[in-house]
């Protein structure tokens, strides 16, 4: 699959997860959205800021930050927690399934496979919001290039 055709497949993904749910996928979620969809790896939050100084759409922090954590709600991107970044979901699951993250201390490189069965067995009462799994090692094309 072409990455034109995946990032286009990623914003139709976006507009029908969001009329399902009864959400707006705002102007501004859905720049964020394609900003993240975009990049060639994890992108910080200030890094967005960035590419989004310029033109009419200019945002503040709060506000891009927002649209990060309606974006991760409703299952469109992950946080890589250990690089304080996101990228854009590779699979077709809602926030409530578990994503496990492959993280290439060597390139950088993050792979995204569903979790679907994983059962955090919380203590009674507590309620899970999300869970993130992250494994570090290197990736195929770094562990050949050795």
């Amino acid at each position: 699959m072409s990455d034109s055709h995946a990032y286009a497949e990623t914003l139709a993904h976006a507009e029908r997860v969001c009329a399902d749910r009864g959400e707006r996928l705002t102007p501004l979620r859905r720049h964020v959205l394609e900003l993240v969809a975009r990049s060639d790896g994890p992108v910080k939050a200030y890094d967005l800021l960035d590419q989004m100084k310029t033109g009419p759409g200019a945002a503040k922090p709060p506000t891009v930050y927002r649209a990060l954590d309606f974006l991760m709600r409703l299952g469109l991107i992950h946080r890589v927690e250990a690089l304080k970044s996101f990228i854009a979901c590779a699979h077709d699951h809602g926030h409530e399934e578990s994503a496990e993250l492959y993280i290439c201390e060597s390139c950088g490189r993050v792979d995204e496979q569903d979790h679907p069965d994983a059962d955090p067995s919380p203590p009674s009462g507590f309620a899970v919001s999300r869970s993130v799994i992250e494994h570090y090692g290197q990736c195929g094309d770094c562990v050949n290039d050795r």
